[in-house]
């Protein structure tokens, strides 16, 4: 008992919890980014962003 208390003293405590399980059921794709991307998952703030984006990619500067 003294033995776990002076090594905490000296080392200190950490608290780092329980390690979560990982859960590889979940299927991960990019359609659910491209969709935020192109702005179709009606979010405003998506949306203009996209429109900015296309903006962007139409300028004679953006072609090659």
């Amino acid at each position: 008992m003294s033995d776990e208390i002076d090594y905490a003293i000296m080392y200190g405590i950490s608290f780092k919890g329980i390690p979560k399980e990982k859960n590889d059921d979940k299927v991960k794709t990019k359609a659910r980014k491209r969709s935020y991307k192109n702005g179709m998952h009606n979010s405003g703030a998506a949306r203009h962003k996209a429109e900015i984006r296309q903006k962007v990619r139409n300028r004679k500067s953006q072609k090659h």
